[in-house]
């Protein structure tokens, strides 16, 4: 009878304990995954960019090269001008995050070198996304171009005097202006042409490209050398930043590279460039 009792007693001690342990969980004891606030824990990731990779920056169609490098039609050695159209790769370590393509070529008239550089931005901050970090890298950029600030001028107005020409009808110091444009036009990008960029081709923010865009137009210092011109057209798709660098430099002292030819021809590849990560 005295075994008896005693089993009984070590089963009663063992319910008692269990019973304890159950009352502390009633009681509002906390468990080890339960967040001070008692909500489950979330870990809050930004969005990732839109694009992955990036297309290959050296496929730019031979038409587009022709406008831009004109001399590459006069090379006659066709295995020299294939090369020329190939462009040369940029090293990289990684061609998903930056790849780049270059060319340069000397023409009659001018040597051209174009650049073409895509970056796709990735965030390593769980806070900002893809897109935020590549908006601020573009900020940054634009800033350093040191764009200026937007002018606007009033329309001009016909000459009242009887000294000046009737309207619709052109001086014959303009006509003589025109026709020296056309003659230098039709010789190349680079013409006798005042080294001051117009006005409506000064460095400005473009509105008709990928999510944000900007272009700068810079002119070598006056000096005794050929003109250098460099245009430069950087734009923001998403999470990807690309970089359009088409640079000038005449073969003739006193001979000016075009700055709307130039502008407009490196605006072309942009587009093209900004298609291409889109399609």
């Amino acid at each position: 009878m005295q075994r008896k009792a005693y089993v009984s007693g070590i089963a009663a001690l063992l319910a008692a304990l269990l019973a304890g342990c159950t009352g502390g969980s009633d009681d509002g004891g906390g468990t080890d995954d339960a967040n001070p606030d008692g909500g489950s824990a979330v870990t809050q990731t930004a969005e990732p960019g839109r694009y992955r990779t990036l297309p290959e920056p050296c496929r730019v169609d031979e038409d587009t090269l022709d406008s831009l490098l004109p001399g590459i039609p006069q090379i006659a050695d066709e295995e020299q001008r294939e090369k020329a159209y190939a462009g040369e790769a940029t090293l990289t370590f990684d061609n998903d995050r930056k790849i780049g393509c270059r060319w340069q070529v000397p023409s009659a008239t001018a040597t051209d070198h174009l650049f073409v550089d895509l970056e796709r931005v990735v965030s390593y901050d769980n806070a900002v996304s893809d897109d935020d970090q590549a908006q601020q890298l573009f900020a940054a950029r634009q800033t350093e171009a040191d764009l200026p600030a937007p002018t606007t001028s009033a329309p001009s107005e016909a000459p009242s005097s009887p000294s000046g020409s009737p309207s619709g009808k052109p001086s014959a110091s303009s006509s003589a202006s025109s026709a020296s444009s056309a003659s230098a036009s039709s010789s190349g990008s680079s013409s006798p042409s005042p080294s001051a960029t117009p006005t409506g081709l000064q460095p400005r923010v473009l509105d008709d490209l990928g999510d944000e865009a900007f272009l700068d137009d810079e002119l070598s210092s006056a000096g005794s050398t050929a003109k250098q011109r460099t245009v430069t057209v950087v734009f923001r798709t998403s999470n990807v930043i690309v970089t359009v660098k088409y640079e000038e430099q005449a073969a003739t002292v006193g001979m000016v590279p075009d700055s709307e030819e130039m502008q407009d021809r490196a605006r072309k590849l942009a587009s093209q460039l900004d298609d291409s990560l889109a399609g």
